[in-house]
C-alpha cells in the first residue's frame, strides 16, 4: 500500500533500509538542484569545501566583495542546517510522525517559490545572483542536516566526496589479491559488496539528478525545480497528513 510505504520511508520510526531509500531520493534532488543552480548562477552550492577555499583565495587576492559573498554562502548553509535541527527537534519533542520531514516541507516550498518566481527575479541580475546562491546554500544545508540526523550521521546527500572515498576503499578491497598460502582466512581482505551497491546507487542517483536537472534548466528554465518540489512533497505528505488527522481527532474530543 503506497501510504504505508511512504509512512515507513519518512515517518518517525526508522530502519536502515528506509534511511537508504530516502537517501537515494534526496541525492537525486540534491544533484538536480546543484546542477540546475550552477546553470542559473555559475556556482555550485551543495558542498562547502569549494566555497571555503574560494573565501581563502579571494582573501589572499584582496577581493573583499567576493570574500563577503563566500561568507554569506557559508553562513546560509550553516543557518539552513541549524533550521533543520530546530525543526526536527521541535517535531521530536512533540512525537510527530512528520518530525523528520518538516525540513523537506520547507525545502519543497522554497524550490517551488524559486521555480515560479526565478524567471522574473532573474531580470534583476545584481540582486538575483547573490539571493539565489544564498537560497540554494540554505536548501542544501537544510536537506543535509535532516538526512544526517535521521540516519545517525551515516548518510549525506548533498556532496559525494565521502561516498566516492568509501567506494574507493571498497573497490581497493574488492581487487585486493589474497594469497591463501600466506594469509589466514581471518586476515583476508574482503570487500563489503552491500556497501559498494549502496554507495554506487547514491552516486548514480546524484549524477542522474544532476543530468536531468541540467537538461531541465536548459530547456524549461527555473520552472524545472517545480517537479523537484513535487518529489519532496510526495515523500513528506503521508506523515504530515497523519499528524493533521491526529490533531483533528484530539480537537474534536476536546470540543
Amino acid at each position: 500500500m503506497p501510504a504505508q510505504y511512504f509512512r515507513s520511508l519518512t515517518g518517525k520510526h526508522r530502519s536502515t533500509s528506509a534511511n537508504r531509500q530516502l537517501g537515494f531520493s534526496l541525492a537525486f534532488v540534491a544533484g538536480a538542484t546543484n546542477a540546475g543552480g550552477f546553470l542559473a548562477v555559475r556556482q555550485y552550492t551543495s558542498h562547502m569545501s569549494g566555497i571555503v577555499s574560494a573565501i581563502a583565495d579571494q582573501a589572499a587576492l584582496g577581493d573583499l566583495r567576493l570574500v563577503l559573498a563566500g561568507i554569506g554562502s557559508l553562513a546560509s548553509f550553516l543557518v539552513g542546517a541549524g533550521c533543520s535541527a530546530v525543526l526536527v527537534n521541535w517535531g521530536r519533542r512533540r512525537s510527530l510522525q512528520s518530525q523528520y520531514v518538516l525540513p523537506l516541507v520547507v525545502e519543497a516550498a522554497l524550490l517551488l517559490l524559486f521555480g515560479l518566481l526565478g524567471s522574473h527575479l532573474a531580470l534583476r541580475e545584481a540582486f538575483f545572483v547573490p539571493l539565489t546562491v544564498i537560497l540554494l546554500c540554505f536548501i542544501m544545508g537544510l536537506q543535509n542536516a535532516m538526512i544526517t540526523k535521521l540516519s545517525g550521521a551515516e548518510i549525506r546527500t548533498t556532496h559525494m566526496t565521502g561516498i566516492v572515498t568509501d567506494l574507493g576503499i571498497e573497490l581497493g578491497k574488492l581487487f585486493y589479491w589474497n594469497r591463501s598460502a600466506l594469509v589466514d582466512d581471518e586476515h583476508a581482505v574482503i570487500a563489503n559488496r552491500a556497501k559498494l551497491r549502496i554507495h554506487g546507487t547514491m552516486l548514480a542517483a546524484f549524477f542522474v539528478g544532476g543530468l536531468l536537472g541540467a537538461i531541465g534548466f536548459k530547456h524549461v528554465g527555473y520552472v524545472s525545480t517545480v517537479p523537484l518540489a513535487g518529489v519532496l512533497v510526495t515523500l513528506a505528505i503521508v506523515p504530515v497528513v497523519d499528524d493533521l488527522l491526529t490533531y483533528l481527532c484530539r480537537f474534536e474530543r476536546r470540543h
